[in-house]
């Protein structure tokens, strides 16, 4: 699976999140953090590793609104999401081996996390994201 971004390619990241069985994992950043740039090829080659999860790349700038109410303060932040449930929110050492673990460990029964975050899923579904 491809690393989508909301705008460019919304139309196809809105069908990988329309699979039943899938798994939301969104990256958080920003065009500015080097930190970030040195990531995303990291990031994009986990998620051809893991073609049944939905793989976001996020940028705070552009899309505000898929923040809700929380605070991005270091990146990489990371979000996982299955079912409705957010298994993981938080900021992760930019070692792509840390996420890869936890996606690893995260099975159907982790617990949720609360978060004040938006249900993204629905933001992109519901044309809330330009194409």
């Amino acid at each position: 699976m491809p690393l989508y971004e909301p705008g460019p390619d919304t139309p196809a990241l809105r069908a990988a999140l329309a699979r039943p069985d899938t798994r939301l994992v969104a990256c958080f950043c920003a065009a500015w953090c080097d930190t970030c740039q040195e990531y995303r090829p990291k990031l994009e080659a986990l998620a051809a590793r893991y073609p049944a999860h939905t793989f976001a790349w996020i940028d705070i700038e552009d899309h505000p609104d898929l923040l809700g109410d929380e605070d991005v303060e270091n990146f990489p932040t990371l979000l996982v999401r299955e079912r409705g449930r957010t298994l993981f929110y938080g900021t992760m050492l930019p070692h792509i081996g840390h996420l890869e673990r936890l996606l690893d460990s995260l099975g159907a029964d982790a617990p949720a996390q609360a978060t004040g975050l938006p249900e993204i899923e629905a933001l992109l579904r519901d044309d809330a994201i330009a194409s």
